[in-house]
């Protein structure tokens, strides 16, 4: 696109157009090319991993260490995790040297008025998950012009169709992980020889916050753990626009 034409485009428009150009360009391209890309477009200043240190973190961790291990990392204390998640959280970052891990709560204020009891998980999951997670997240986003994450398209539902770049709001989200199969994850992890999150041996295929995440039956589809018995199947940080 000319400069010209650039420059008649809306902030939102030129964002959405960057994105189509670089996910054009990224498609097939590995894992490590789409970080080294994202790195590349906005700068280390201005780039963030989000990661939630779950039983398939560390494979994205490990191929973002191998590009930049001072990418700022992003991770959601929501108050209600596992202490095995919070653990495996120190495992990793000593395991691959990674410099700016940072942990990010709810606002204390936030919780006192619209979930005083801690029950709000169970009377209204969604706005549990809004206030400790979507806007703790968009709080922390801030700062930066784009974001990575580790959706894959092998995990169903809304995310069998996600691209390798998209636009979110004001800001260009990649999906380094987008086209690759769980074979090559487990390959990741093999190679690398990355310890497992702790909860994995017990059938937790997918670990989010404790009262929300359960044990996944054999032959159940990975996420099929998380809001058991409900039609919610995102906590909305992939679903809600970042500004």
């Amino acid at each position: 696109m000319s400069t010209t034409a650039q420059q008649v485009l809306s902030p939102e428009a030129a964002i959405v157009s960057q994105a189509q150009s670089l996910d054009l360009a990224l498609r097939d391209a590995a894992p490590a090319e789409v970080i080294a890309a994202a790195l590349k477009t906005v700068g280390r200043a201005h780039l963030a991993l989000v990661s939630s240190f779950g039983t398939e973190s560390a494979a994205l961790l490990k191929v973002m260490a191998d590009v930049d291990p001072a990418i700022p990392v992003v991770f959601l204390d929501t108050g209600w995790l596992f202490e095995e998640t919070l653990a495996y959280r120190d495992t990793l970052i000593a395991t691959l040297g990674l410099t700016d891990v940072r942990s990010i709560k709810p606002l204390e204020a936030t919780l006192s008025r619209e979930d005083p009891e801690r029950e709000l998980w169970f009377s209204d999951p969604d706005a549990c998950c809004r206030i400790r997670k979507v806007e703790p997240l968009a709080r922390a986003l801030k700062p930066f012009s784009a974001w990575i994450n580790g959706r894959k398209r092998f995990q169903g539902g809304a995310r069998a169709e996600i691209p390798v770049v998209e636009d979110d709001g004001a800001k260009l989200k990649f999906n380094p992980f987008a086209n690759v199969s769980r074979e090559e994850i487990e390959a990741i992890y093999t190679m690398a020889k990355l310890p497992p999150h702790p909860l994995l041996a017990s059938g937790y295929l997918s670990v989010g916050c404790m009262p929300c995440s359960s044990r996944t039956a054999p032959g159940e589809d990975s996420r099929a753990g998380r809001w058991r018995g409900q039609a919610k199947r995102e906590c909305g940080i992939h679903t809600t626009k970042t500004s």
